[in-house]
């Protein structure tokens, strides 16, 4: 076996040790006593009271009433899977980091994904940002790259992260509402905090309802720094770039999809590692020489700010990919521990203050949920390569430490364990030469809250400027406080006044006055309508019944499954379902247990046995998908529906009778996503 294949293995065959299979085994307790009876506890008498010497009953009771851990008080409805990093390129010019270094060698991976706010049994496509965050177990030990989905945040330091939850969580006084941010509490700390205008706008695009955690992009947020070998530092920003373009979910079909199906990120993650279409994102990484910190009209330590990939370029580097989902989600999901103070040499901090309280509060988190220090040696969370200290005991503490000594500096053990020089691979602290009073300030240069906010929106297409306003106007509809209501407007004001008047009107506030922003610059690669779009993993609705023509869309069915999508028949019933010629297919799903919703398009064929309500449901799915602005194609029997709803002509509506052409016409259309026009047209 080769190196690379080893290093790739390595972290599954470590956790292969701790995979049991329990089918056709024999029942035991934890310590491997085997039990002679699972069904009644030990009792004085048949009737009698269960009595303490029953410790088979106490374990197993124990460990019942012990299943859960407290939840994450933010990010915890997540979910993951395990994968591989490769760089594309060595980065020895710029870091030392040694996965960074020889292409082609794989770095195992574990990543988790997440909603901010909601608890763990919240739905999964409310409006929100989310959790992006990876673990490299690497041969020099864990790093952890703890990101989001928008490369922004609400606060600027890390002092104020307590009253930003705080005000987002549900409101004390009734615990309402769930995982959403329509309330007065939220938007009063915006008001009242107008660092937060960059990130809320993020909030309020369609970045904050992403079609998969598949089709969303990743972000370090924070200014890190890349050492080399000879000690010259870069300044870096980290993005994870879908391979798949960056798509989101329109505002109404987010909604039903929480009722319809609340799981349905973790689902699609789910079931596209198990039909083999691996999510795969590029690792780009923005560099910036230490001369040219002070070089732009923001600070680039302040962490509700972005650097224009216009100024400063996203160099491509390597790529992620998710192979294989997790055996167990309590053991490896709920049990990972990232921080964003797991570093390996050759990357470090900068003096950004949200990242600098982050570097704490991680560890205090981990000690409360995990319940002590030693949650680096669950089986998720230990690192590839050895590791010895003199930390000892505690809960859960697996390793068994052998020897007399436990400190430093000794001579029983030939001061052992012993550190290790930087230039043997020791880490070492960047260098950086700092100077200053204790004050409790925030440099001026943090003080301009709405330049990029307004570089955002000059950078939205038509459709999604639209969004936003509907987005503000959802959201501010939901808060009952007029005072609050019209702070924000007038907040507002600062970005956009057409965003601020538009919103002001819907919410019964009084419209801002005065000019607006002066900002023009915008920054094409902030809007999605300039990402990849492709049809690969697309799901695809197939309305037919019996009585279709087989053979002909059999060519459809065909085309769209080399394309890379995936047809899922969907009729009135489970089973087979007869074509013209004979032939059979089966139906994945009824109109019962799917919905429109949950597809990325259809195509509807009919058939001769149809019924008015086959008909009437048809008509029902394919118009909220219309409404939703996906595609729609149509051959056989489903053209005569579609002229039925007049809507034949409209966008992103493909129709024929030449399979051949039709298929290629509908690939087209699916590969667009969705189809604008028919809003502002």
């Amino acid at each position: 076996m080769s190196e690379d294949q080893k290093s790739k293995n390595l972290k599954d065959d470590q956790l292969k040790q701790f995979r049991v299979e329990d089918e056709g085994k024999e029942l035991t307790t934890n310590q491997g006593l085997k039990v002679s009876e699972d069904e009644f506890s030990l009792k004085a008498g048949e009737r009698g009271p269960t009595i303490m010497e029953d410790f088979h009953f106490r374990e197993k009771m124990t460990h019942f009433d012990h299943e859960r851990i407290p939840e994450r008080i933010v990010h915890a409805r997540g979910f993951a899977a395990h994968g591989e990093f490769e760089v594309y390129e060595s980065m020895k010019k710029y870091t030392k980091a040694g996965f960074l270094q020889d292409p082609g060698k794989k770095t195992p991976t574990f990543v988790r994904f997440s909603t901010v706010a909601g608890s763990r049994g919240s739905a999964e496509t409310v409006r929100d940002a989310r959790g992006f965050s990876t673990k490299f177990y690497t041969e020099e030990g864990n790093y952890d790259l703890v990101g989001n989905n928008i490369p922004v945040f609400f606060i600027q330091d890390a002092i104020k992260f307590p009253d930003l939850v705080h005000a987002l969580k549900p409101e004390p006084h009734n615990e309402m509402p769930q995982a959403a941010s329509a309330h007065d509490t939220f938007w009063d700390f915006v008001a009242n905090n107008q660092e937060s205008a960059h990130m809320v706008m993020w909030a309020m695009s369609d970045r904050a309802i992403p079609r998969s955690f598949r089709m969303m992009e990743g972000f370090g947020v924070h200014t890190f720094r890349f050492v080399n070998e000879e000690g010259k530092a870069h300044f870096v920003k980290f993005h994870w770039k879908p391979v798949l373009g960056t798509h989101s979910l329109v505002w109404d079909e987010a909604q039903k999809i929480n009722g319809k199906d609340p799981d349905f990120h973790r689902r699609d993650l789910w079931e596209s590692i198990e039909n083999d279409d691996y999510p795969e994102y590029e690792l780009g990484v923005q560099l910036l020489a230490e001369e040219d910190e002070f070089a732009f009209d923001f600070d680039i330590l302040d962490a509700t700010k972005l650097w224009p990939e216009e100024d400063i370029p996203v160099k491509i580097i390597g790529k992620l990919t998710l192979n294989r989902n997790v055996d167990n989600v309590f053991a490896e999901t709920e049990q990972v521990a990232f921080h964003p103070g797991h570093v390996v040499p050759g990357i470090d901090f900068s003096n950004d203050p949200l990242l600098q309280g982050r570097l704490f509060s991680y560890t205090d988190t981990q000690l409360l949920r995990l319940g002590g220090p030693n949650f680096h040696e669950l089986p998720i969370n230990r690192p590839v390569c050895p590791f010895h200290n003199n930390q000892r005991d505690g809960f859960g503490r697996q390793t068994i430490n052998k020897g007399q000594v436990s400190y430093h500096k000794n001579s029983l053990a030939r001061n052992t364990p012993m550190p290790v020089d930087p230039s043997q691979g020791g880490y070492e602290h960047y260098q950086e030469k700092m100077e200053g009073r204790k004050v409790r300030k925030r440099s001026d240069s943090f003080k301009d809250h709405f330049s990029q906010a307004t570089l955002f929106w000059n950078s939205m297409s038509k459709p999604e400027k639209e969004h936003i306003k509907e987005a503000f106007s959802f959201e501010l509809g939901k808060v009952k406080n007029e005072s609050v209501r019209q702070q924000v407007v007038d907040m507002f004001a600062n970005v956009s006044l057409e965003l601020a008047t538009t919103f002001a009107e819907a919410i019964g506030a009084t419209p801002p006055q005065g000019e607006g922003s002066k900002v023009t610059k915008s920054s094409p690669a902030l809007s999605q309508e300039n990402t990849k779009k492709k049809p690969d993993t697309r799901k695809v609705g197939v309305i037919m019944a019996d009585g279709f023509d087989d053979k002909e869309v059999k060519v459809v069915m065909d085309k769209l499954k080399s394309e890379g999508m995936q047809p899922e028949i969907i009729s009135s019933k489970l089973g087979m379902i007869k074509g013209s010629e004979g032939n059979e297919l089966e139906a994945d799903h009824t109109f019962l247990t799917c919905d429109s919703v949950l597809f990325d398009a259809f195509y509807v064929v009919g058939g001769k046995d149809i019924s008015k309500k086959f008909k009437r449901e048809t008509t029902y799915f394919i118009e909220e998908a219309f409404d939703h602005f996906k595609p729609i194609g149509a051959t056989h029997d489903g053209v005569e529906w579609l002229k039925d709803l007049a809507i034949m002509e409209s966008p992103g509506v493909v129709s024929g009778k030449d399979m051949d052409k039709f298929a290629t016409e509908f690939v087209k259309a699916v590969s667009a996503h969705r189809h604008w026009e028919r809003e502002i047209g």
